[in-house]
């Protein structure tokens, strides 16, 4: 089974710096792609950004200048960095890919069980 973990999250003074990882585990195939979702209190969760196999980045229009992502194939891990963090970046951030396991290869979509973020002033 295909599994995510994520880290870095916790109380970040404002100003500071975010820097979220993820790692994929288990008997893997192939990962299509990896992204970064987030949900804030009595918001939706909403796409921050999301990096496929071949390297192309998308990113939700909202937060794009704002959030870097970027991808280690080789060891299946996918980050998420900002700067200068502020308040409007509360939320829990969960990991996302859409991975095929050796074993049938079918292609599903895995979720980690989230990192809470909180900004502090």
């Amino acid at each position: 089974q295909v599994q995510l973990v994520e880290s870095g999250g916790g109380s970040v003074q404002a100003g500071g710096s975010l820097r979220l990882f993820c790692a994929a585990s288990g008997s893997i195939f192939s990962i299509n792609y990896m992204a970064w979702y987030r949900q804030a209190p009595g918001k939706l969760r909403e796409l921050v950004a999301s990096v496929v196999s071949g390297g192309s980045i998308s990113y939700k229009d909202a937060v794009k200048g704002r959030f870097t992502i970027s991808r280690d194939n080789a060891k299946n891990t996918v980050y998420l960095q900002r700067n200068r963090l502020t308040p409007e970046e509360k939320a829990v951030y969960y990991c996302n890919c859409n991975a095929q396991p050796s074993y049938d290869r079918a292609a599903n979509n895995y979720w980690g069980q989230g990192t809470q973020v909180t900004v502090s002033s």
